[in-house]
């Protein structure tokens, strides 16, 4: 297929490289002309704008930030891209936006599935990363050749909109295990065991979690956004979700360097207190 990608940060280059190695036609664009310039030094096609970018390709990879460039990079390419061309926003965005950039595709006689992906920087590096689509089946299926050069594997979740709402629902439980795997490893380390190694043991009990065997890895990147679109998602639809809340309030005060200092520092912290291991004086574990 020939698949124009837009945006080739960390994710977007991985995704591209992987395009091209399974035989797809890739052409490039991205603001930042660094990015390009590496992927030309790969043998790829890369073009200095979007209308030009529109011309290249039967289907397209938005890999942005946020929701306005994407709605930005839609409208472009609906507009200017080929009849029946389909337009797949792969970033994390709210599912009312991906029904809205829809109804400007089809008013352009232009097809759109939302496709973002699960497992981040690494299974974009390692070709598995898991696409989450919303759209018609046939327009997924149309899509799936493609998506299957960087995924494990594609599932439809269900109309426009249902791949961004499946990718709110893994982000919460995501941020929420980063929060209980903190309060859990420092309950741990209060006692005098070992974070690092209480970890170890719990990937081995039923309270295991793949957010805790990638805890060491997890950047804490896009923890506020994500949440927001949770929260903006619960008030939307009247629902009260107290745990929501709170791990949106909690997982704001987290960082990689917490996490670092919890599992392998002497001392760490949580909730602006300062807390290292009690010793048998104080009540924790003889050693």
């Amino acid at each position: 297929m020939k698949v124009g990608v837009v945006g080739v940060g960390e994710m977007g280059a991985a995704m591209a490289g992987h395009l091209k190695r399974k035989g797809h036609g890739v052409c490039a664009f991205d603001t930042n002309l660094a990015r390009l310039a590496a992927l030309a030094a790969e043998g790829m096609t890369v073009v200095s704008g979007l209308e030009e970018l529109a011309g290249q390709g039967d289907i397209f990879l938005v890999i942005v930030s946020t929701d306005e460039q994407s709605r930005t990079v839609t409208e472009t390419l609906a507009r200017c891209a080929k009849p029946d061309a389909l337009i797949a926003v792969v970033a994390t965005n709210s599912p009312n936006t991906m029904v809205e950039l829809a109804a400007i595709c089809r008013e352009h006689g232009k097809r759109f599935i939302d496709a973002p992906v699960v497992s981040g920087a690494s299974g974009a590096r390692e070709g598995t990363l898991l696409s989450l689509c919303g759209g018609a089946p046939a327009d997924v299926e149309f899509a799936t050749p493609a998506l299957m050069a960087y995924s494990r594997k594609v599932l439809r979740v269900g109309p426009v909109g249902a791949g961004q709402l499946a990718k709110a629902c893994n982000n919460l439980l995501h941020w929420v295990h980063c929060v209980s795997n903190y309060e859990a490893l420092l309950l741990a380390k209060r006692f005098g065991v070992d974070a690092q190694h209480m970890r170890e043991v719990l990937l081995e009990c039923p309270a295991f979690n793949l957010t805790l065997k990638r805890w060491d890895t997890t950047k804490f990147t896009w923890q506020e956004k994500d949440m927001d679109v949770t929260m903006d998602l619960a008030q939307q639809a009247g629902l009260a979700l107290p745990l929501a809340g709170l791990t949106d309030q909690l997982v704001k005060l987290l960082s990689a360097a917490d996490v670092k200092a919890l599992l392998y520092g002497e001392k760490c912290s949580y909730l602006g207190r300062g807390i290292k291991p009690m010793n048998a004086a104080e009540g924790g574990l003889e050693q």
